[in-house]
Protein backbone atom coordinates (compact mmCIF):
# COMPACT_ATOMS: atom_id res chain seq x y z
CA UNK A 1 0.00 0.00 0.00
CA UNK A 2 1.31 3.63 -0.85
CA UNK A 3 1.97 6.21 1.64
CA UNK A 4 1.17 9.94 0.27
CA UNK A 5 3.38 12.88 1.35
CA UNK A 6 1.92 15.89 0.53
CA UNK A 7 3.05 19.58 0.60
CA UNK A 8 1.76 23.11 1.61
CA UNK A 9 0.23 24.40 -1.65
CA UNK A 10 2.55 27.52 -1.21
CA UNK A 11 5.72 25.29 -1.03
CA UNK A 12 8.26 26.51 -3.67
CA UNK A 13 9.09 24.13 -6.16
CA UNK A 14 12.35 24.92 -8.01
CA UNK A 15 15.72 24.00 -9.44
CA UNK A 16 19.72 25.74 -9.30
CA UNK A 17 21.90 27.38 -11.20
CA UNK A 18 24.94 29.28 -11.18
CA UNK A 19 26.29 32.21 -13.18
CA UNK A 20 30.17 30.81 -13.56
CA UNK A 21 28.78 27.45 -14.21
CA UNK A 22 26.71 27.91 -17.24
CA UNK A 23 26.97 31.10 -18.68
CA UNK A 24 30.10 30.37 -20.29
CA UNK A 25 32.92 32.97 -21.33
CA UNK A 26 33.45 34.58 -17.39
CA UNK A 27 36.44 35.97 -18.37
CA UNK A 28 37.14 38.48 -16.00
CA UNK A 29 37.16 35.83 -12.82
CA UNK A 30 39.83 34.15 -10.85
CA UNK A 31 38.44 30.89 -12.23
CA UNK A 32 38.62 31.69 -15.65
CA UNK A 33 42.32 33.29 -15.13
CA UNK A 34 43.05 29.98 -13.17
CA UNK A 35 41.53 28.04 -16.26
CA UNK A 36 43.92 29.48 -18.66
CA UNK A 37 47.28 28.85 -16.83
CA UNK A 38 49.50 25.85 -17.10
CA UNK A 39 50.11 24.00 -14.08
CA UNK A 40 51.30 21.15 -12.72
CA UNK A 41 48.15 18.25 -13.61
CA UNK A 42 47.53 17.98 -10.12
CA UNK A 43 46.25 21.66 -9.37
CA UNK A 44 44.96 21.79 -12.91
CA UNK A 45 40.94 21.90 -13.55
CA UNK A 46 39.79 18.56 -15.62
CA UNK A 47 38.77 21.31 -18.47
CA UNK A 48 38.31 25.09 -19.35
CA UNK A 49 34.96 26.09 -18.37
CA UNK A 50 35.00 27.41 -21.71
CA UNK A 51 31.28 28.36 -23.37
CA UNK A 52 29.81 26.55 -20.70
CA UNK A 53 26.14 25.54 -21.35
CA UNK A 54 26.08 29.35 -22.97
CA UNK A 55 23.17 30.24 -20.43
CA UNK A 56 24.21 34.21 -20.61
CA UNK A 57 22.39 34.09 -24.31
CA UNK A 58 20.21 31.22 -23.90
CA UNK A 59 18.74 31.82 -20.18
CA UNK A 60 15.57 32.51 -22.32
CA UNK A 61 15.21 28.63 -23.34
CA UNK A 62 16.41 27.62 -19.76
CA UNK A 63 13.83 29.12 -18.25
CA UNK A 64 11.47 27.77 -20.89
CA UNK A 65 12.64 24.41 -18.56
CA UNK A 66 11.53 25.71 -15.43
CA UNK A 67 8.17 26.18 -16.58
CA UNK A 68 7.89 22.76 -18.42
CA UNK A 69 9.14 21.03 -14.98
CA UNK A 70 6.33 23.34 -13.25
CA UNK A 71 8.30 24.98 -11.21
CA UNK A 72 7.61 28.33 -9.42
CA UNK A 73 10.73 29.44 -8.91
CA UNK A 74 14.13 29.60 -9.95
CA UNK A 75 17.70 29.92 -7.95
CA UNK A 76 20.23 31.91 -10.13
CA UNK A 77 23.63 33.74 -9.42
CA UNK A 78 24.51 37.15 -10.94
CA UNK A 79 28.63 37.08 -12.10
CA UNK A 80 30.47 39.72 -9.76
CA UNK A 81 32.88 40.19 -12.32
CA UNK A 82 30.50 40.94 -15.07
CA UNK A 83 28.78 43.64 -12.86
CA UNK A 84 31.86 45.34 -11.51
CA UNK A 85 35.00 44.29 -14.11
CA UNK A 86 37.08 46.96 -12.55
CA UNK A 87 37.38 48.38 -8.87
CA UNK A 88 34.41 50.71 -8.46
CA UNK A 89 33.46 50.85 -12.27
CA UNK A 90 29.86 49.20 -12.67
CA UNK A 91 29.27 47.68 -16.18
CA UNK A 92 26.02 49.02 -17.34
CA UNK A 93 25.48 46.56 -20.42
CA UNK A 94 25.96 43.70 -17.84
CA UNK A 95 23.35 45.39 -15.64
CA UNK A 96 20.86 45.80 -18.27
CA UNK A 97 21.24 42.36 -19.35
CA UNK A 98 20.79 40.92 -15.72
CA UNK A 99 17.77 42.65 -15.42
CA UNK A 100 16.39 41.16 -18.57
CA UNK A 101 17.63 37.72 -17.29
CA UNK A 102 15.45 38.56 -14.33
CA UNK A 103 12.58 39.97 -16.36
CA UNK A 104 12.40 36.98 -18.42
CA UNK A 105 12.51 34.75 -15.13
CA UNK A 106 9.07 36.65 -13.36
CA UNK A 107 7.61 36.82 -16.75
CA UNK A 108 7.10 33.27 -16.70
CA UNK A 109 5.90 33.28 -13.09
CA UNK A 110 9.26 32.24 -11.60
CA UNK A 111 9.78 33.72 -7.84
CA UNK A 112 13.91 34.71 -8.16
CA UNK A 113 16.80 33.69 -5.08
CA UNK A 114 19.62 34.78 -6.35
CA UNK A 115 22.94 34.63 -5.02
CA UNK A 116 25.32 37.74 -5.66
CA UNK A 117 28.70 35.32 -4.97
CA UNK A 118 28.77 31.74 -5.96
CA UNK A 119 32.66 31.36 -6.00
CA UNK A 120 34.18 33.24 -8.34
CA UNK A 121 35.62 36.40 -7.79
CA UNK A 122 37.22 39.43 -10.34
CA UNK A 123 40.54 39.31 -10.99
CA UNK A 124 41.08 42.62 -9.65
CA UNK A 125 39.55 41.38 -6.29
CA UNK A 126 41.90 38.19 -5.95
CA UNK A 127 44.79 40.63 -6.52
CA UNK A 128 44.22 42.68 -3.56
CA UNK A 129 43.68 39.37 -1.83
CA UNK A 130 40.52 38.54 -2.04
CA UNK A 131 39.00 37.56 1.21
CA UNK A 132 42.29 37.83 3.12
CA UNK A 133 42.12 41.92 3.02
CA UNK A 134 40.68 43.03 5.51
CA UNK A 135 38.81 45.35 3.54
CA UNK A 136 37.12 42.74 1.72
CA UNK A 137 33.65 43.09 3.34
CA UNK A 138 33.58 46.74 2.25
CA UNK A 139 34.72 45.82 -1.23
CA UNK A 140 31.74 43.38 -1.60
CA UNK A 141 29.50 45.45 -0.09
CA UNK A 142 29.77 48.28 -2.35
CA UNK A 143 28.68 45.57 -5.00
CA UNK A 144 25.93 44.42 -3.31
CA UNK A 145 24.82 47.57 -2.84
CA UNK A 146 24.75 48.53 -6.41
CA UNK A 147 23.22 45.76 -6.95
CA UNK A 148 20.40 46.30 -4.93
CA UNK A 149 20.28 49.52 -6.03
CA UNK A 150 19.48 48.54 -9.77
CA UNK A 151 17.82 45.08 -8.96
CA UNK A 152 15.80 45.72 -6.11
CA UNK A 153 11.99 44.16 -6.83
CA UNK A 154 13.01 41.44 -9.37
CA UNK A 155 14.79 39.47 -7.08
CA UNK A 156 12.53 37.97 -4.60
CA UNK A 157 14.78 36.75 -2.25
CA UNK A 158 18.97 37.33 -1.75
CA UNK A 159 21.98 34.99 -0.96
CA UNK A 160 24.52 36.97 -0.48
CA UNK A 161 27.84 34.25 -0.47
CA UNK A 162 27.11 31.00 -1.34
CA UNK A 163 28.73 28.47 0.66
CA UNK A 164 31.21 30.82 2.55
CA UNK A 165 32.35 27.81 4.51
CA UNK A 166 33.55 25.71 1.37
CA UNK A 167 34.96 28.72 0.02
CA UNK A 168 37.45 28.89 3.19
CA UNK A 169 37.63 24.74 2.91
CA UNK A 170 38.23 24.84 -0.74
CA UNK A 171 40.50 27.54 -1.30
CA UNK A 172 42.66 28.24 2.07
CA UNK A 173 42.50 25.31 4.27
CA UNK A 174 42.89 22.54 0.98
CA UNK A 175 44.74 24.72 -1.59
CA UNK A 176 42.25 23.27 -3.89
CA UNK A 177 40.81 26.22 -5.83
CA UNK A 178 42.47 29.76 -6.67
CA UNK A 179 44.48 30.88 -4.87
CA UNK A 180 45.56 27.80 -3.49
CA UNK A 181 46.53 28.53 -0.44
CA UNK A 182 46.94 26.17 2.38
CA UNK A 183 46.86 27.31 5.63
CA UNK A 184 44.62 26.90 8.81
CA UNK A 185 45.49 30.34 9.39
CA UNK A 186 44.58 32.55 6.76
CA UNK A 187 41.55 29.89 6.58
CA UNK A 188 39.94 31.63 9.89
CA UNK A 189 40.84 34.78 8.51
CA UNK A 190 39.03 34.34 5.49
CA UNK A 191 36.04 33.15 7.54
CA UNK A 192 35.86 36.34 9.74
CA UNK A 193 35.96 37.94 6.53
CA UNK A 194 33.10 36.06 5.02
CA UNK A 195 31.25 36.36 8.17
CA UNK A 196 31.89 40.58 8.60
CA UNK A 197 30.73 40.51 4.31
CA UNK A 198 27.65 38.37 5.01
CA UNK A 199 26.86 40.70 7.80
CA UNK A 200 27.55 43.97 5.72
CA UNK A 201 25.73 43.23 2.95
CA UNK A 202 22.63 41.80 4.84
CA UNK A 203 22.66 45.47 6.23
CA UNK A 204 23.15 47.51 2.99
CA UNK A 205 20.32 44.86 1.42
CA UNK A 206 17.45 46.28 4.43
CA UNK A 207 18.59 49.66 4.04
CA UNK A 208 16.79 49.49 0.61
CA UNK A 209 14.19 47.21 1.71
CA UNK A 210 13.03 44.92 3.90
CA UNK A 211 13.90 41.93 1.73
CA UNK A 212 14.29 38.37 1.92
CA UNK A 213 18.53 37.53 2.86
CA UNK A 214 19.57 34.45 3.47
CA UNK A 215 22.38 32.77 4.51
CA UNK A 216 23.28 29.70 2.48
CA UNK A 217 25.32 27.02 3.85
CA UNK A 218 26.34 23.41 2.42
CA UNK A 219 25.77 21.00 5.47
CA UNK A 220 26.75 17.85 5.28
CA UNK A 221 25.37 15.33 8.60
CA UNK A 222 28.18 13.14 10.04
CA UNK A 223 27.06 10.37 12.76
CA UNK A 224 29.32 7.56 14.41
CA UNK A 225 29.15 3.82 12.80
CA UNK A 226 26.12 2.13 14.65
CA UNK A 227 28.66 -0.69 15.66
CA UNK A 228 30.95 1.44 16.72
CA UNK A 229 33.07 1.30 20.44
CA UNK A 230 35.36 3.72 19.95
CA UNK A 231 34.55 6.87 21.83
CA UNK A 232 36.30 9.16 19.58
CA UNK A 233 33.62 8.53 16.72
CA UNK A 234 30.86 9.97 18.61
CA UNK A 235 33.39 13.50 19.60
CA UNK A 236 34.44 13.08 16.34
CA UNK A 237 31.05 13.43 14.54
CA UNK A 238 29.96 15.67 17.32
CA UNK A 239 32.66 17.91 16.30
CA UNK A 240 32.23 17.77 12.92
CA UNK A 241 28.56 18.73 12.90
CA UNK A 242 29.47 22.03 14.84
CA UNK A 243 32.27 22.63 12.18
CA UNK A 244 30.15 22.19 9.54
CA UNK A 245 26.75 23.89 10.79
CA UNK A 246 27.03 26.17 13.71
CA UNK A 247 30.46 27.71 13.59
CA UNK A 248 29.52 30.07 10.83
CA UNK A 249 26.12 30.19 11.82
CA UNK A 250 25.60 31.20 14.75
CA UNK A 251 27.34 34.40 15.33
CA UNK A 252 25.23 35.51 12.21
CA UNK A 253 21.31 34.66 13.25
CA UNK A 254 20.09 38.01 13.79
CA UNK A 255 21.63 38.72 9.78
CA UNK A 256 19.73 35.81 8.54
CA UNK A 257 15.88 35.92 7.68
CA UNK A 258 15.69 32.54 5.87
CA UNK A 259 18.28 29.23 6.03
CA UNK A 260 19.37 28.34 2.65
CA UNK A 261 20.41 24.12 3.12
CA UNK A 262 22.61 22.95 0.42
CA UNK A 263 22.57 19.26 1.10
CA UNK A 264 25.01 16.11 -0.72
CA UNK A 265 25.82 13.81 1.07
CA UNK A 266 26.35 12.17 4.71
CA UNK A 267 29.50 10.59 6.12
CA UNK A 268 29.90 7.94 8.70
CA UNK A 269 32.89 8.22 11.35
CA UNK A 270 34.24 4.68 12.41
CA UNK A 271 37.90 4.58 14.42
CA UNK A 272 38.25 8.34 14.09
CA UNK A 273 38.18 8.17 10.27
CA UNK A 274 35.01 9.00 7.74
CA UNK A 275 33.47 5.99 5.93
CA UNK A 276 31.32 5.36 3.32
CA UNK A 277 28.67 2.80 2.87
CA UNK A 278 28.95 1.01 -0.35
CA UNK A 279 25.39 0.42 -0.82
CA UNK A 280 24.06 3.68 -2.70
CA UNK A 281 26.76 6.34 -4.60
CA UNK A 282 26.57 8.99 -7.04
CA UNK A 283 29.13 9.51 -10.12
CA UNK A 284 31.12 11.06 -7.75
CA UNK A 285 31.12 8.40 -4.74
CA UNK A 286 28.86 10.67 -2.07
CA UNK A 287 26.89 8.00 -0.18
CA UNK A 288 23.54 8.69 -0.24
CA UNK A 289 21.38 8.57 2.74
CA UNK A 290 18.12 10.56 3.08
CA UNK A 291 18.08 10.27 6.82
CA UNK A 292 20.76 12.83 6.85
CA UNK A 293 19.10 15.51 5.12
CA UNK A 294 16.20 14.55 7.70
CA UNK A 295 18.67 14.74 10.72
CA UNK A 296 19.87 18.31 9.42
CA UNK A 297 16.97 19.47 8.77
CA UNK A 298 16.08 18.85 12.32
CA UNK A 299 19.14 19.67 13.85
CA UNK A 300 18.34 23.34 12.24
CA UNK A 301 15.20 23.80 13.91
CA UNK A 302 16.26 25.61 17.17
CA UNK A 303 17.21 28.01 14.97
CA UNK A 304 14.01 29.08 14.54
CA UNK A 305 14.28 30.25 10.85
CA UNK A 306 12.80 29.17 7.75
CA UNK A 307 14.37 26.60 5.61
CA UNK A 308 14.92 26.72 2.12
CA UNK A 309 16.95 23.40 0.08
CA UNK A 310 18.98 26.06 -1.73
CA UNK A 311 20.89 22.85 -3.68
CA UNK A 312 20.26 19.25 -3.49
CA UNK A 313 21.14 17.22 -6.32
CA UNK A 314 22.80 13.74 -7.61
CA UNK A 315 26.00 13.23 -10.25
CA UNK A 316 23.98 10.47 -12.33
CA UNK A 317 24.67 10.47 -15.89
CA UNK A 318 22.66 7.53 -16.86
CA UNK A 319 19.73 9.23 -14.94
CA UNK A 320 19.27 5.11 -13.03
CA UNK A 321 19.39 6.57 -9.63
CA UNK A 322 17.93 10.39 -9.98
CA UNK A 323 14.00 9.80 -9.65
CA UNK A 324 14.80 7.59 -6.30
CA UNK A 325 16.91 10.08 -5.06
CA UNK A 326 14.21 13.22 -6.10
CA UNK A 327 11.90 10.88 -3.97
CA UNK A 328 13.51 9.40 -0.85
CA UNK A 329 15.19 13.03 -0.15
CA UNK A 330 11.32 14.91 -0.28
CA UNK A 331 10.23 12.27 1.70
CA UNK A 332 12.75 12.81 3.98
CA UNK A 333 12.44 16.60 3.97
CA UNK A 334 8.31 15.82 4.47
CA UNK A 335 9.35 13.83 8.02
CA UNK A 336 11.30 16.83 9.03
CA UNK A 337 8.17 19.23 8.56
CA UNK A 338 6.13 16.55 9.85
CA UNK A 339 8.47 17.47 13.35
CA UNK A 340 8.09 20.80 12.82
CA UNK A 341 10.88 22.03 10.69
CA UNK A 342 9.83 25.00 8.72
CA UNK A 343 10.64 24.38 5.31
CA UNK A 344 9.57 26.60 3.01
CA UNK A 345 10.84 24.88 -0.62
CA UNK A 346 13.19 22.62 -2.57
CA UNK A 347 15.42 23.36 -5.23
CA UNK A 348 17.44 20.42 -7.03
CA UNK A 349 20.47 21.09 -8.27
CA UNK A 350 20.87 21.33 -11.15
CA UNK A 351 18.55 22.20 -13.99
CA UNK A 352 20.91 21.61 -16.63
CA UNK A 353 24.16 19.59 -16.65
CA UNK A 354 27.02 22.00 -16.15
CA UNK A 355 30.53 22.75 -15.29
CA UNK A 356 31.49 21.63 -11.99
CA UNK A 357 34.63 23.59 -10.93
CA UNK A 358 38.13 21.63 -11.08
CA UNK A 359 36.05 18.48 -12.05
CA UNK A 360 35.33 19.67 -15.31
CA UNK A 361 31.85 18.77 -16.99
CA UNK A 362 31.84 15.26 -16.98
CA UNK A 363 29.26 15.15 -13.35
CA UNK A 364 26.23 15.29 -14.50
CA UNK A 365 24.30 16.91 -11.91
CA UNK A 366 21.35 17.94 -14.63
CA UNK A 367 17.76 16.94 -14.96
CA UNK A 368 18.51 18.39 -18.73
CA UNK A 369 21.61 16.59 -20.34
CA UNK A 370 23.32 19.56 -22.37
CA UNK A 371 24.80 17.85 -25.02
CA UNK A 372 27.83 19.06 -26.11
CA UNK A 373 28.43 17.37 -29.01
CA UNK A 374 25.20 18.95 -30.50
CA UNK A 375 25.40 22.54 -29.96
CA UNK A 376 24.77 22.01 -26.38
CA UNK A 377 21.04 20.82 -27.10
CA UNK A 378 19.32 20.71 -23.85
CA UNK A 379 17.60 17.01 -23.03
CA UNK A 380 15.49 16.36 -20.30
CA UNK A 381 15.96 13.08 -18.62
CA UNK A 382 13.30 11.10 -17.44
CA UNK A 383 13.53 12.49 -14.33
CA UNK A 384 13.13 16.18 -15.04
CA UNK A 385 9.20 15.22 -15.89
CA UNK A 386 8.97 12.92 -12.53
CA UNK A 387 10.07 15.81 -10.46
CA UNK A 388 7.86 18.04 -13.03
CA UNK A 389 4.93 15.47 -11.80
CA UNK A 390 5.54 16.18 -8.09
CA UNK A 391 6.06 20.13 -8.45
CA UNK A 392 2.59 20.34 -10.13
CA UNK A 393 1.09 17.82 -7.71
CA UNK A 394 2.52 19.05 -4.43
CA UNK A 395 3.07 15.43 -3.50
CA UNK A 396 4.66 12.02 -3.67
CA UNK A 397 3.36 8.40 -3.71
CA UNK A 398 5.47 5.93 -2.38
Amino acid sequence: MSTTYTFPKNFIWGTATSAYQTEGNNINTDWWQWEQKIRPADTMPAESSGIACDSYNRYEEDFDLCVKCNNNAVRISIEWARIEPRPGEFDQNEINHYKKVLIAAKGRGLKTFVTLHHFSNPIWFSDMGAWKNLESPSIFARYVNKCVEEFHELIDAYIPINEPQVIALMSYTLGAWPPHIASYAQSLLVQINLARAHSRAYRVIKKHGNYKVGLCQNIAWFYPAENSTNPIDNTSATVLNFMNKDLFMLPLQKYIDFIGLNFYFTSRIKEGKRENLDDVQSDMGWWIYPRGLEQVLISLKRFKKPIYITENGVADAMDKIRKAFIRDMLIATNNAMQQGVDVKGYFYWSLIDNYEWQKGFWPRFGLVEIDRENNLQRKPRPSFYYYSEICRNGKIEA
